[in-house]
């Protein structure tokens, strides 16, 4: 655990000291949000604070890789590979951030990413339902690729907001660190995984980057950011997910629940950003748009149609994703019903700040 901390350190200050340098090369070089009628800021923010958080996990990575224990992981080529594949998503962001690519290239260089993410080794080899489930390669193959794809964007979907994509993405990763670290030492395997480093290193980006980004934002992530931590996590998920059987999954509730655990907890933890991510596609669709195509109808739009402060916004949107994740999360501990509990008592306590608050400080105003 030791090991973990340390490397969340060296990512958040790394993160932290390169931010400044980031927002200098944004806007030395013109890489500079304008307002555009979708957008909730009211003058041009300098993006690229994506190229902070790669170094940040960069640093993470070379440091990990001369420490006694978690050195491990790098017998494989799932950490390096993520390196990699998260600088490929991270550079083609950044260029998305100086020219506003097409969006048949910025796919087209997704794709090729999470292909490289794949090759390394962070793939579904079977999937834990209930069982080990082995399919066809190609098929897992061409599954990795897709969930890759699905959770990048959903990251970078839901980036609409100072402070929001940095911090669900850390609330996310913390919860699926300590699960997987959890999983890795109760069924008596090794506790350093490239899953866990993962999301250790990827807290401690987020953490450095959020008192920079918080509102008011002095930088803006951009897609440099946002496609860089939907890899991160796709990496995690996927090298957690797709490996484990679910027989060893450690569980002081119901044993069923268990074996369904390592899908069912990715989806709780990324919840926020898929929901949304879904309901885009279905909503453009039908409204005639292409599915691609920005609007400014996505979740954080609407908790500020219906009266949330920017602040209030995103920290309701952070209490969403604790609360789905949590209670799923606590199946792995406590009795289903006592789990369903939770999640019902954090959902309507979500709900009600969602709905209440806006109403309450509109009485308070008369």
């Amino acid at each position: 655990m030791r090991e973990y901390f340390l490397i969340s350190v060296v990512a958040a200050v790394f993160t932290f000291v390169a931010t400044p340098l980031a927002r200098w090369a944004a806007i030395r070089f013109g890489a500079v949000t304008q307002v555009r009628a979708r957008d909730v800021h009211a003058v041009p923010i300098p993006r690229l604070g994506g190229t902070a958080l790669f170094i940040g996990f960069a640093a993470a990575t070379l440091v990990s890789s001369q420490l006694p224990y978690l050195s491990q992981i790098f017998g494989t080529r799932e950490a390096v590979g993520t390196l990699i594949a998260a600088g490929m998503m991270c550079a083609l962001g950044a260029w998305d951030d100086f020219a506003e690519l097409n969006w048949a290239i910025k796919f087209g260089g997704q794709a090729l990413a999470a292909c490289v993410l794949v090759v390394s080794g962070v793939q579904f080899l079977m999937l834990p339902l209930g069982e080990q489930t082995v399919l066809p390669t190609p098929f897992l193959v061409v599954l990795s690729v897709f969930v890759i794809l699905v959770i990048v964007n959903a990251v970078n979907w839901v980036d609409g907001l100072d402070g929001l994509a940095a911090g669900m993405v850390a609330i996310a990763s913390a919860s699926f660190f300590f699960y997987a670290y959890q999983q890795a030492s109760a069924s008596g395997d090794r506790v350093f995984s490239t899953s866990a480093f993962i999301s250790a290193a990827t807290v401690g980006a987020c953490v450095g980057f959020l008192p920079h980004n918080f509102h008011p934002a002095r930088l803006f992530m951009g897609d440099a950011g946002s496609l860089l931590l939907g890899t991160l996590m796709a990496s995690a998920t996927i090298s957690f997910a797709g490996n484990l059987d679910p027989a060893v999954v450690s569980s002081a509730g119901d044993t069923s629940v268990a074996f369904m655990l390592p899908l069912l907890v990715p989806l709780a933890i990324l919840a926020v950003p898929l929901w949304d991510f879904a309901a885009s596609i279905v909503r453009r669709i039908r409204s005639g748009q292409k599915p691609w195509e920005a609007d400014g109808r996505h979740l954080h739009h609407r908790m500020l149609q219906i009266g949330h402060t920017h602040r209030a916004a995103v920290l309701i949107l952070y209490l969403w994703s604790i609360g789905i994740a949590l209670g799923l999360v606590s199946m792995a501990y406590w009795p289903v019903e006592r789990s369903l509990a939770a999640l019902i008592g954090l959902t309507v306590l979500a709900f009600a700040l969602t709905w209440g608050l806006p109403r309450w400080r509109r009485r308070r105003a008369l």
